[in-house]
């Protein structure tokens, strides 16, 4: 036998049994459904009338579409008030929280100050990998390393090897990306 849940309500062990509240069933009620959105009276049912009962019923059939709006707000906050955080009480000081691990202490926003040496974005750190090249990087730069190694490794300069064909497709590819990368208006070093 099944189990019932702690929170379903449960028929009185002494009142007298009823009947399934759907027309022609002798079965005993069991189950209890809500007769209306109010959810204080119900309907009591046998195991396969609940169900149908259940897969048919729509709490908000003949809402308007406002009240289902509000009625769902509502449900998503247990039907408690809510307002964003920091609109009712300003601001917070976090000092009178415990916070015995330091998470807090540091929580006012810094200026940010620039890094002197910036690095690659990680997208184009393998790129520079393959042809050995340093961020920031200028145009001139790179298309003079890319001739430098396009001869090194080009298939004709190398008798058909497959590895110098493989490196020379990478160092294409990685070209290719840096260069569309300085074109579309990426950080340039100085000439120089």
């Amino acid at each position: 036998m099944a189990r019932r849940s702690s929170f379903q309500p449960q028929r009185d062990p002494k009142a007298p049994p009823e009947t399934c509240a759907a027309p022609g069933c002798s079965l005993p009620g069991e189950f209890r459904a809500p007769r209306d959105r109010d959810l204080r009276d119900y309907l009591w049912f046998c195991l396969d009338h609940v169900r149908a009962y259940n897969a048919g019923w729509d709490f908000y059939k003949g809402m308007p579409s406002a009240d289902i709006e509000s009625a769902i707000r509502s449900d998503t906050g247990w039907q408690r008030p809510t307002w964003p955080l920091g609109r009712l009480g300003g601001h917070v000081d976090l000092s009178k929280l415990g916070d015995p691990l330091g998470i807090l202490r540091d929580a006012t926003p810094r200026p940010r100050t620039q890094p002197q040496r910036r690095e690659a974005p990680p997208e184009l750190r393998a790129a520079l990998g393959v042809l050995e090249l340093e961020w920031p990087l200028d145009a001139g730069a790179l298309k003079s390393r890319y001739k430098e190694l396009a001869k090194r490794h080009h298939p004709d300069a190398n008798k058909g090897d497959k590895r110098a064909e493989e490196r020379f497709k990478d160092i294409s590819r990685a070209y290719a990306l840096l260069r569309k990368r300085l074109g579309d208006g990426a950080p340039r070093a100085a000439a120089g």
